[in-house]
């Protein structure tokens, strides 16, 4: 390999300017729809006593799990020794901060009563999984920006890989605990498997790799800057390889919940008869998330097209934000089992299946809440990439590919 460069972007300030205002625009509509449904109350999202989780939601674990994911790149060049992967570590360090960063404001902004995280701050529950979370997100951002700091000081080069591989291990327990969430819900029969904790650290892989992909080919597009194919090619095949494993994870689960009578009904409902839920299962997860990306990334024509490539990427990413709208709203709307072996009915819904009987559906203040956390992330990254020396001069493959 020949010496990586690191230059700063010149030029391209009319683009630079047009897309800070683009995202600019998505944060201040998420900032107004905040206000919106704090001054009137949640009730404006169709969120219930069954709902309690809503869309926000649904963008917010997916930025937290991307977040981790991210710094994969990161990690295969500095803990694996993958020499190839390593001019792009700070560059995949800086997205893993602003993915986690613009899920916990998605987080933070949907309680309703942000002042009310000072209480989460200072009054710890060790028997919550909720409290271990916390201190694994911010020991998260500290441990990644130490990292980023020893690949970008000269004399703390030598420390990089112990830090890194502490990293590496840290957001393997980070990425852990957000699936122990939901594995730990024993009152939702769609929760309540500790396959969740394995699957959400796959899901994270691919993800991440996903979001990453699609800005590192824009931004090389963008400023006119050398990408090789040897790169690409890398990383569109181990995109397939993990987009592979979710979708294992995936059956796994099923087939194993369909092994437990106790979890038949909920399995019937995902699967057959959950009207939207299982039409996005099928068609959005499965269908469009993986089968459709894995045809694409190991087709010998269209997974030679970087076109093509982006599309796959694109898929992926469309695809968890839909297997999280299934695990999560999809497991909210069936009922809890409160007594097994009796039904169960009430005035407020107890025994009925929510997006169905009661039904639930993204509001637009919800969904631009979600966007402004993609946009905060973007953001975030769009400003590291132009004031830092992150970006390689050039990627080409005869400076990063060791076999060219």
């Amino acid at each position: 390999m020949k010496k990586i460069v690191y230059r700063d972007i010149i030029g391209h300030m009319q683009g630079f300017y047009s897309l800070l205002i683009i995202l600019g625009g998505f944060i201040l509509a998420a900032l107004g729809s905040t206000y919106y449904m704090e001054h009137n109350g949640h009730w404006v999202t169709g969120m219930s006593n069954q709902i309690v989780w809503g869309t926000p939601h649904v963008f917010a674990v997916f930025l937290i799990v991307a977040a981790s994911g991210a710094l994969n790149v990161a990690s295969i060049g500095s803990v694996f020794g993958k020499k190839m992967y390593k001019p792009l570590a700070p560059l995949s360090a800086i997205m893993a901060i602003a993915l986690l960063i613009g899920g916990l404001m998605v987080l933070v902004l949907d309680l309703g009563r942000p002042d009310r995280l000072i209480v989460a701050m200072t009054t710890y529950n060790f028997k919550s999984i909720f409290a271990w979370n916390i201190l694994l997100y911010n020991g998260f951002l500290v441990i990644v920006l130490a990292y980023l700091w020893t690949m970008m000081e000269r004399r703390m080069n030598p420390y990089s890989r112990a830090v890194g591989t502490f990293a590496f291990v840290w957001r393997l327990v980070l990425t852990t605990g957000t699936g122990s969430i939901f594995g730990f819900l024993v009152a939702r029969q769609a929760y309540d498997a500790a396959i969740m904790a394995p699957m959400f650290v796959v899901m994270s892989f691919a993800f991440g790799l996903a979001i990453f992909l699609l800005v590192l080919m824009f931004t090389y597009n963008a400023i006119e800057r050398p990408l090789g194919d040897a790169m690409i090619k890398r990383m569109k095949n181990l995109l397939g390889v993990f987009v592979a494993g979710v979708l294992y994870f995936v059956i796994t689960q099923h087939v194993t919940n369909l092994y437990a009578t106790e979890h038949h009904a909920v399995e019937r409902f995902i699967l057959l008869d959950g009207g939207i839920y299982t039409k996005l299962f099928w068609i959005g997860q499965i269908l469009l998330g993986s089968l459709v990306p894995l045809a694409i990334l190991y087709h010998p024509k269209l997974g030679a097209s970087r076109n093509w490539i982006a599309s796959a990427a694109g898929l992926v990413i469309l695809g968890g934000l839909i297997q999280m709208y299934v695990l999560i709203i999809g497991g909210q709307a069936f009922p809890l089992m409160m007594f097994p072996g009796y039904e169960v009915s009430s005035s407020f819904f107890d025994g009925a299946v929510n997006g169905i009987a009661h039904s639930y559906a993204p509001t637009l203040p919800e969904i631009m809440l979600g966007l402004g956390g993609f946009a905060t992330a973007l953001l975030l990254i769009l400003m590291a990439v132009k004031t830092l020396h992150i970006l390689p001069e050039s990627l080409a493959d005869e400076v990063v590919d060791p076999h060219h």
